[in-house]
């Protein structure tokens, strides 16, 4: 479902933070959703291209507001970054009375039954974590919140969080070594197999896991969303792909993903993350030898060949043919 929405309010958090109210210009209830979900909105391209969809996690703050039942409005929050692909940047230079093209609510981080949760947040990554806070607030379900950032000044939301938290929330910051996260000392006073959600970039995420893993925690604990894209790695080389229905043969340059060379060659893709972990991207290798980059494949899967992700993985050798 395709909306166009107000944008009714802008606030500035922090320095490099904004948060978007937005709502229908009709003043029509929105469609709802669950914690943890998420926008998909359209930024138009800078150079009259085909226009990319970005990713942002809608923020419930209220306890009171069930968003499953519909919502006035939806918020979003966007830290600007100057070296990124230019969505934020967008974002960042709207003004109150702009409208953005919107898909409905979708969500890949859903917040599951179990009463003691662990939430984990950093930097931006707050975003989905507090709309789980605010849901786990409703229901008295025993909680904490642990929000991580390099200051106090580049935490957004604090406030908000902490009427709702109360006690449950736990700043860390990296330029106080009396609250710099620590997250093998976290999960020693965790129980084990206490489910976890954690939001933030990839460095933090991947100690998470690997800190749970290695104390025992069973995979279906364990729940994240990275809040990046994937970027390009070093040794990236530039590989052929080619369509299988057309014969068309195109050229995927060492700093571009498959993806954006689909789409901007008029290629019509489904995706959201961007990030190797939705599965939406799925797309069925006809040849060639899979640089597999994602973390939604099983390992069956990507021995097999038959499948990618073309948001992040890429070809290993020689030249792919996709079944497109």
């Amino acid at each position: 479902m395709l909306l166009t929405l107000r944008v009714s309010a802008i606030g500035a958090p922090t320095a490099l933070i904004k948060s978007f109210t937005l709502e229908a210009a009709d003043g029509a209830r929105l469609p709802g959703y669950e914690p943890g979900a998420h926008l998909q909105v359209e930024i138009p391209s800078s150079a009259g291209g085909v226009p990319q969809w970005r990713s942002y996690s809608l923020i419930n703050l209220d306890p009171s507001v069930d968003p499953r039942a519909g919502v006035g409005a939806y918020r979003l929050g966007v830290r600007r970054e100057d070296e990124g692909r230019g969505g934020s940047r967008h974002m960042h230079a709207l003004e109150v009375g702009d409208t953005l093209n919107v898909r409905a609510p979708a969500s890949h981080f859903p917040l599951a039954g179990p009463p003691r949760v662990l939430l984990i947040a950093g930097g931006i990554g707050v975003t989905p974590i507090a709309s789980m806070a605010a849901e786990l607030a409703a229901q008295q379900r025993d909680f904490e919140l642990h929000f991580s950032g390099r200051t106090r000044d580049a935490l957004p939301f604090v406030e908000e969080l902490r009427a709702l938290a109360g006690e449950r929330l736990m700043l860390h910051t990296d330029d106080d070594p009396a609250t710099r996260l620590e997250i093998d000392a976290l999960l020693d006073h965790a129980q084990v197999n206490q489910p976890i959600y954690v939001c933030g970039p990839a460095g933090m995420i991947d100690a998470v896991l690997a800190s749970a893993r290695k104390r025992g925690w069973h995979e279906c604990d364990l729940h994240y969303e990275l809040f990046a894209e994937a970027a390009p790695q070093e040794g990236d080389t530039a590989f052929e792909v080619e369509l299988k229905s057309s014969g068309k043969r195109l050229t995927v340059p060492a700093g571009k993903s498959l993806l954006d060379t689909l789409l901007e060659n008029g290629t019509d893709v489904m995706y959201d993350c961007r990030a190797g972990y939705c599965g939406l991207c799925s797309t069925r290798v006809c040849s060639g030898e899979i640089d597999h980059r994602d973390t939604y494949l099983s390992d069956a899967d990507k021995t097999g060949g038959k499948v990618m992700q073309v948001c992040v993985s890429r070809s290993k050798r020689g030249h792919l043919v996709l079944d497109l």
